[in-house]
């Protein structure tokens, strides 16, 4: 597929790559300049769509949270049990029964390699409706935690994550500008957010060495990436694809963050 032109304006160069893609493909797309608010690009940027491991990130944040509040110690030891283990990513599940784990190490586990036992902990110990009214405290109102990871029957009875590409953009916003928990701790989400392993969609077609924040999520039906690009003029760019094989989703999420890199990046 040949991309847009990279002299027209973002909305246009975004609105004629949308445009092309194949009618089975749904785009959840919001983009937003962190040195202009006023360029923005929004596409079924408030529908919401399957979240997969993006959730991590708002699981993040009310670990941080409760870190600020003396609440939870990140060098305080979690010992795991077998009944704790699930599948999926992750290496937790190779660990032995009764292994001791920080939680700070649980916490690069779940955000970091996407570690499913290491999320299914901090949801059971922190609980699902404290995280969901820590969400709706800064300000995303359709976001919405309603199950733990590797839970198909949920999924089969209808219950499943959701996020809006939007709202996270809002919450990549605010940990940018220490906005949320301390300046320290965002610093901290930033840094392990930087480490993501999986980089074949905002990272896989931007130069080699371009540094991107996010948090990355992948199920049958679902890929997505949210992030912080650092082009020349770091943005945000938060996308989700639906309706196509995850490798053709990878790929589109990969040329929309080009087009995006290769504008932030002009003169």
């Amino acid at each position: 597929m040949t991309l847009p032109l990279t002299a027209q304006p973002l909305n246009d160069s975004l609105t004629t790559y949308l445009h092309q893609l194949p009618a089975g493909a749904k785009v959840s797309l919001a983009v937003e300049s962190l040195t202009n608010d006023r360029i923005t690009f929004a596409y079924q940027a408030d529908k919401p769509v399957p979240s997969a491991s993006v959730i991590k990130l708002p699981i993040m944040l009310e670990v941080m949270e409760q870190v600020k509040a003396n609440q939870l110690d990140l060098d305080e030891i979690h010992i795991l049990t077998d009944a704790e283990k699930v599948g999926g990513d992750g290496v937790l599940k190779t660990y032995s029964h009764r292994s001791r784990v920080a939680y700070r190490d649980l916490l690069r586990l779940m955000m970091i390699y996407s570690d499913n036992t290491a999320t299914n902990i901090f949801i059971n110990e922190l609980g699902m409706d404290t995280i969901n009214r820590r969400m709706r405290t800064v300000g995303l109102s359709q976001s919405q935690l309603n199950r733990v990871m590797m839970d198909t029957l949920a999924v089969r009875q209808g219950r499943e994550n959701y996020v809006t590409a939007r709202e996270m953009n809002v919450l990549l916003s605010k940990i940018y500008r220490n906005e949320v928990a301390t300046p320290a701790l965002c610093s901290q989400m930033l840094t392990i957010l930087k480490q993501n392993e999986d980089r074949v969609t905002l990272p896989g077609q931007l130069p080699k060495g371009t540094v991107i924040a996010h948090k990355t999520g992948t199920l049958a039906y679902v890929r997505g990436d949210v992030g912080i690009v650092y082009a020349a003029k770091p943005f945000l760019a938060s996308v989700f694809v639906e309706g196509i094989p995850t490798s053709d989703a990878e790929r589109i999420i990969a040329e929309i963050a080009l087009i995006c890199y290769t504008y932030f990046s002009r003169p």
